[in-house]
C-alpha cells in the first residue's frame, strides 16, 4: 500500500480545469483537488470563509492543504484566514496577474489600464459569466455602461484550442475593444503548484 502523505489543493473553481491538466500532466498522484464555486467571484467577501470552511472540513484527511487562489478582491481577507490556518495560497491580487506573472502583468496594465482581461476560462464562460449575468443579453445598452472605459480586451491565454483566439477576437469586436493575445502558459499557478507538489518548503505566500 502506497503510504505517501496526500495533499490537498483548494481551488477557485475557474481554475479546475487547468489545476487538473497540471496534476495529470505532471503525475501528480498523491494530490487531491476540491473545488469551490467560481461564482463566489461575484461576492468575494464570502471567499475567505468558504476557503476557512474547506479547510477545516479537510485537515485531518490530509498532511499539507494549499489554496489556489490569488487575493481575488477579498482586500486581504483571505490571507487573514490563511494565516490563522497555516495555509498558504498563490501570490498576486488576481489570476490574471499570476498567469502571465507579476512583471508582465505590471507591464501590460502600465502599457493600457483600461484593458479588460480574459482567461481561458473566461473566454469559454463569456455569454454565461459577463453578457448574461450582468443582463446585457436583455438590455443591450448596458454595453458601453460596462466597457464603455475600455480600450483593449487582453486574452491571456493558458492552454487555448484551436479556435480560441479567434473567439477572443469576436468577443473583443462586440465590446468595441482592441484585441491583444498574450499566450501563458500556466504562469505562477503551474510553478506554485510544483513547489507545493515537491514539498519544498519554501514561503509560496507570502514571501
Amino acid at each position: 500500500m502506497d503510504a505517501t502523505p496526500r495533499q490537498l489543493v483548494i481551488a477557485c473553481g475557474a481554475l479546475a480545469h487547468e489545476v487538473a491538466a497540471l496534476r495529470r500532466l505532471n503525475g501528480w498522484t498523491t494530490m487531491d483537488v476540491t473545488c469551490l464555486p467560481p461564482e463566489l467571484h461575484n461576492r468575494p467577501e464570502r471567499i475567505a470563509p468558504a476557503v476557512r470552511e474547506a479547510i477545516r472540513r479537510n485537515r485531518g484527511r490530509y498532511a499539507d492543504i494549499f489554496v489556489a487562489y490569488a487575493d481575488c478582491g477579498t482586500g486581504g481577507a483571505l490571507d487573514a484566514v490563511l494565516a490563522e490556518e497555516g495555509a498558504l495560497r498563490i501570490a498576486g491580487a488576481h489570476c490574471y496577474e499570476f498567469y502571465a506573472t507579476s512583471p508582465a502583468f505590471a507591464e501590460l496594465a502600465d502599457a493600457e489600464p483600461g484593458s479588460f482581461y480574459l482567461t481561458d476560462f473566461l473566454l469559454r464562460h463569456f455569454d454565461r459569466l459577463v453578457i448574461r449575468s450582468l443582463g446585457i443579453d436583455r438590455h443591450p445598452e448596458l454595453l458601453p455602461v460596462y466597457f464603455g472605459n475600455y480600450r483593449r480586451l487582453v486574452y491571456l491565454a493558458q492552454a487555448p484550442r484551436p479556435e480560441a483566439e479567434a473567439e477572443a477576437r469576436a468577443v473583443a469586436a462586440h465590446l468595441g475593444l482592441e484585441c491583444v493575445v498574450k499566450r501563458t502558459g500556466y504562469g505562477d499557478l503551474g510553478t506554485s503548484l510544483a513547489a507545493f507538489a515537491g514539498r519544498k518548503r519554501v514561503p509560496l505566500w507570502p514571501a
